[in-house]
Formats: structure tokens, C-alpha cells, sequence
């Protein structure tokens, strides 16, 4: 059987307490856009994310950042960024320092030098594909091939004394 509350405390505080939004961890992280209407002949370099809906004839500098080809972008061009990712057209090289993404309505006719490489079904690559060791990873396996090689060797002052003790 229910019975009826008697002296419960109330469930809502009397007055409410104000509301603070929260914040993000970082400001959002802007880019560059060239917009579907926009045609660029020359040199692009720059210290942001580059995204290109329109078209774009001769080379592209971005190294530290991503550009991004959208559907509707048709790029005659060599890239050199630390990641591409491409839905649209591509004729020219590619230089990645991270990776390259071809998504499935993507097409590219050119070399790639990059650590990582993705190509979805339907996508379009003509060219050559060099997948290269990262320096991060090269120096770490370095690292670890140096002890082990100091570890085989004797020291040299142990050997010497053997050597003198013969």
C-alpha cells in the first residue's frame, strides 16, 4: 500500500542554481576555403586547413595542415601537406607527411610519398604509391637496434684486459 509522504524535504532547491555553459577545450580550429565559383592559377601556401570546392592549377603548400579537394573541386596541381583528404578531381603529385585519404567519389592521377594511405571502393588512383617510414617511427626503431648491438659487443676495456691477461 502507498502511504502518503509525510515531512519529505523538497525535491527542486527553492531558488535555481545558474546555469554555466560549458566551454570548449579549444577554439575551433579555422580553414581556408575556396568556394565552388573560385578559380586560382598559381601558388597556394599557408598555415591552415585548406578546403577547395572550386578549381585550382599549379601547386599547393600547406605542410603542417590538411587540405581537403571537396566533391566539386578539381585541382591540376602538386601537393604537399601533411595530410589530403580527396572526394574530388586530382591530376599532380602528392607529398603527404601523414597520410592521404581517396574517398569513394574520389579520383587521383599522379604519385604519392606519404606514411599512410587510404583508397575507399569506387575511388580513382593512377600513378605510383611510395608508402614511407615516419620519423617518429624510424628514430624509435633506431633507438632500440642501438642497445641491442652495445649489449652483443664486450666492452672495450674488458677485452683489452683479456687480451693483456692471455
Amino acid at each position: 500500500m502507498l502511504q502518503p509522504a509525510q515531512n519529505q524535504a523538497p525535491k527542486f532547491p527553492a531558488t535555481p542554481t545558474p546555469y554555466t555553459p560549458v566551454k570548449a577545450a579549444a577554439p575551433p580550429m579555422e580553414q581556408a576555403t575556396i568556394g565552388r565559383t573560385v578559380v586560382i592559377k598559381g601558388e597556394i601556401s599557408g598555415a591552415e586547413p585548406l578546403y577547395i570546392d572550386g578549381k585550382v592549377e599549379g601547386s599547393i603548400h600547406v605542410t603542417d595542415n590538411r587540405v581537403t579537394v571537396g566533391r566539386f573541386g578539381s585541382v591540376v596541381a602538386n601537393i604537399d601537406a601533411r595530410e589530403v583528404v580527396i572526394m574530388g578531381s586530382v591530376k599532380g603529385n602528392i607529398q603527404c607527411t601523414d597520410r592521404l585519404d581517396i574517398r569513394s567519389e574520389g579520383s587521383l592521377i599522379g604519385d604519392v610519398t606519404s606514411q599512410r594511405i587510404s583508397v575507399e571502393d569506387g575511388a580513382v588512383l593512377k600513378g605510383s604509391v611510395e608508402v614511407r617510414v615516419g620519423t617518429q617511427k624510424q628514430e624509435k626503431a633506431q633507438s632500440q637496434a642501438k642497445p641491442e648491438a652495445k649489449a652483443s659487443e664486450p666492452p672495450k676495456a674488458a677485452a683489452a684486459a683479456a687480451g693483456a691477461g692471455a
